[in-house]
């Protein structure tokens, strides 16, 4: 699973630092970060309405779309998904409600 938000960082990087009209990673950098927001937003929603709906292959779909959103938010801010993996890691074998409250 690793490997494939490696790759696909990768990607996003590639195509914010070499901006072309055919890249909609490329597009999505250029129309600026109230844009990209607005992406993150609706694929939110989109995904919330998929897990309301019960289908599964939905669900998975409108997540992935997410989660491609959300690097695409974490490489026009300077970060990564190995960044919030690492975040993941610092929080492991921490309750939720220990993480919490340690902010």
């Amino acid at each position: 699973m690793n490997d494939t938000l490696k790759t696909l960082s990768k990607v996003i990087e590639e195509r914010k630092n070499t901006p072309s009209e055919k890249s909609y990673v490329a597009s999505l950098i250029h129309k600026g970060q109230d844009k990209i927001l607005q992406k993150v937003g609706e694929e939110a929603i989109e995904t919330i309405l998929a897990a309301k709906s019960g289908d599964k292959a939905h669900l998975i779909a409108e997540t992935a779309d997410l989660w491609f959103h959300c690097m695409v938010m974490l490489a026009e801010q300077g970060l990564s998904a190995e960044d919030v993996m690492q975040e993941l890691q610092r929080r492991f074998g921490m309750s939720g409600i220990e993480e919490k409250n340690s902010r």
